[in-house]
């Protein structure tokens, strides 16, 4: 997805936000809003918002010092999602459509996100999730994907997130490899968060091997970017998998909530909006069966 007008703002906030999270002084914060700025004005006009927030929080992280100012942050959200865990796993068992709610559930957990947003309300996001529709609804696709894969690469997203990608991961029959960054970067999952998530007892947990926001191929280990290559379904979870590979040709379902404005117009839908998105190379499997 290309850079708009309208990420520039939330790229600057998410600088302000990190340096302050990183203990940054004033004279600091305003240094890094100053040199923040500049890389904005120099950044290519193709570069995808991962891209440009990649090296805003390398900047965060050089100036300051702290390696990973959203420690403590994803450490909160992890213990607030593991409380919910039992109650997560009732709603599946209870629902008529068991799939569907792990799925719904999984996109709750998108909320979790301060590379979007200062903070959430995580059970009222949740009661939402469940109860709105699908504004982009690939389930069958999904359904259709999962009934001829043995094996899902599942894209993580974000700390906390992790232990809703948890259950839907509990209601897949396949293997399930989950794929965590390398290094910090805002919010997102490492393999530490993962493994404090419980992931680690129901799937195969790897890095990508880079540490920026989303999915940037180009950035990966080979080695990742070979399974990807293989793979026959994936599921890519959150806004910045979307942004980095909305134009890959791969077999992705794209499982989200468009919580920015932008998103939502690239989407064609509304803020707010719940999304279970196949990409064109899943449908056309699909349909080619």
């Amino acid at each position: 997805m290309k850079t708009y007008l309208d990420c520039y703002p939330c790229l600057l906030r998410q600088a302000l936000s990190a340096a302050r999270r990183a203990g940054a002084s004033s004279e600091q914060q305003r240094g890094i809003v100053l040199e923040t700025m500049g890389q904005l004005k120099r950044m290519p006009e193709a570069a995808t918002p991962p891209e440009i927030a990649d090296g805003i929080h390398r900047l965060v992280r050089a100036r300051t010092k702290n390696p990973d100012p959203y420690r403590q942050a994803k450490k909160d959200a992890t213990h607030q999602a593991l409380g919910l865990l039992p109650r997560l796993r009732e709603l599946v068992r209870a629902s008529a459509d068991p799939r569907e709610t792990a799925v719904r559930i999984a996109i709750a957990g998108n909320i979790i996100d301060y590379g979007a947003s200062e903070g959430y309300e995580l059970e009222a996001t949740l009661e939402r999730v469940l109860a709105q529709p699908l504004a982009l609804d690939g389930l069958a696709r999904l359904r259709a994907g999962l009934a001829e894969a043995d094996a899902v690469l599942y894209l993580g997203d974000n700390a906390g997130e992790t232990v809703f990608d948890r259950v839907l991961i509990e209601n897949l029959s396949q293997s399930v490899t989950y794929v965590a960054k390398a290094g910090p970067i805002i919010n997102d999952a490492t393999r530490e968060d993962a493994l404090a998530a419980g992931l680690n007892e129901v799937a195969e947990i790897i890095d990508n091997g880079a540490d920026a926001p989303g999915t940037l191929l180009a950035r990966c280990f080979e080695a990742f970017r070979d399974r990807f290559s293989r793979a026959t379904l994936i599921i890519a979870k959150g806004q910045a998998n979307y942004e980095s590979l909305s134009s890959a040709k791969a077999p992705i379902c794209f499982l989200l909530q468009a919580k920015c404005p932008v998103i939502a117009d690239d989407l064609g839908l509304e803020q707010g909006a719940v999304v279970a998105k196949a990409s064109s190379a899943l449908s056309r499997a699909r349909d080619a069966q």
